[in-house]
C-alpha cells in the first residue's frame, strides 16, 4: 500500500527537479525526503530514482508512479472538499496574490467574507504570478490571482481551472510635470520596470520595441509602489496598471498607451478544489471586489 505522504514527495520531486528544492518547499531535511522515497521504492518494488551527476532523477517507473501520484492527490483533495461541505470553514483556503490585487482587492474581499463566511480561515501570501501558478500545481496554494498581458497568454495546465476577474488598463506613468504625450517621446528616458523573467517586463519591453526603440531600463523593481515613487520624483518613466490607483489619486501623470491595452486578471484553482465551498466563497468575494473597484481612477488622462 502506498502512503499519500510519500506519493506527494515523489510528485514534488517530479515538479521541482531536486531533493533540495523539495526540502525547501516542504520544510523537510533532504535526508528525511531521501528516506521516505527509499521506503516508497520498497513499497513499489522497483527503482524510482537513479543518479544524475550529483542529483537524482526519476526512472521510467518513477515517472509512471509520479503521474499516478498526481491523480491520487487530486482524488484526496476531492474527498476533502466533500467532507468540508459538511462543515464549511474546516479547511483553510491558501491564496497567492500579485501585489496590486493584494492592495486593491484583498481588503474588500476579506470584508465580504467576514459577512458571508465568518468561520472561514483565509491564508494569504503576496507572490509573483509565475511563482503562484507553479506553487498552485504543487499544492502550496489553493487559489491564485494572476495576470496576463495582450498577446502573451500564460500556459494552460490541464489540472487547473481559470475564471476571469476583469481587465485592468495599463498606462504610461510620467513625472507630474512631464509634458510627453507619446511613447516615442520617451526613448531617451530612464525606465523602471519589473525584473527580468516576469510577464510584465517582457510585455513592457515589447511595447517600446514596437515604438522603435530599446528602453534604457536602469531600475528593476518588483514593488510597484517603489516604481511610483521613482517616477513621481522624476527619476524614471514606466508602465503601470490602473488597479494601483483603486484607492488613491495617482501621484504621477498617466498617459494612454497605443491601442489602450489592458492586462487580464484571473483566478486559478486546481480542478479537484473547485468544489470546495471555501474556495468558491473566496473566488466569489474576489470577483465581487474587482467589480467594486472604479474602472477609471480619478486623475487619469
Amino acid at each position: 500500500m502506498f502512503e499519500v505522504r510519500r506519493l506527494r514527495l515523489l510528485r514534488e520531486l517530479a515538479l521541482r527537479g531536486t531533493l533540495a528544492a523539495v526540502a525547501d518547499a516542504l520544510s523537510y531535511s533532504p535526508s528525511t525526503i531521501s528516506q521516505q522515497l527509499a521506503q516508497l521504492e520498497k513499497d513499489a518494488g522497483v527503482a524510482l530514482l537513479e543518479p544524475d551527476g550529483r542529483r537524482v532523477r526519476l526512472t521510467p517507473h518513477g515517472e509512471v508512479l509520479a503521474a499516478h501520484a498526481a491523480r491520487v492527490l487530486d482524488l484526496e483533495e476531492a474527498v476533502r472538499a466533500e467532507l468540508a461541505s459538511v462543515q464549511p470553514g474546516l479547511t483553510p483556503v491558501r491564496v497567492a496574490l500579485l501585489q496590486t490585487a493584494a492592495q486593491a482587492l484583498l481588503p474588500r474581499a476579506l470584508g465580504l467574507l467576514a459577512d458571508r463566511e465568518p468561520a472561514l480561515r483565509v491564508e494569504v501570501a503576496e507572490v509573483p504570478p509565475e511563482v503562484g501558478l507553479f506553487e498552485l500545481s504543487a499544492r502550496t496554494f489553493d487559489l491564485v490571482v494572476a495576470e496576463q498581458y495582450p498577446g502573451q497568454t500564460r500556459a494552460h495546465a490541464a489540472t487547473v481551472q481559470r475564471e476571469p476577474l476583469g481587465s485592468d488598463p495599463v498606462r504610461l506613468a510620467l513625472p507630474p510635470e512631464d509634458a510627453a504625450t507619446d511613447l516615442r517621446d520617451l526613448q531617451d528616458r530612464a525606465w523602471v520596470m519589473e525584473p527580468e523573467g516576469t510577464a510584465a517586463r517582457q510585455w513592457a519591453v515589447q511595447q517600446c520595441r514596437a515604438a522603435g526603440f530599446e528602453p534604457d531600463v536602469r531600475y528593476e523593481l518588483a514593488d510597484l509602489n517603489a516604481q511610483v515613487r521613482l517616477v513621481a520624483a522624476g527619476h524614471a518613466v514606466g508602465m503601470l496598471p490602473d488597479l494601483l490607483w483603486a484607492d488613491a489619486r495617482p501621484a504621477v501623470r498617466l498617459v494612454p498607451l497605443p491601442g489602450s491595452p489592458a492586462r487580464d486578471l484571473f483566478t486559478a484553482v486546481r480542478g479537484a478544489a473547485t468544489s470546495r465551498a471555501g474556495v468558491r466563497a473566496v473566488r466569489d468575494a474576489l470577483r465581487d471586489a474587482m467589480a467594486a473597484v472604479v474602472a477609471r481612477p480619478e486623475g487619469v488622462g
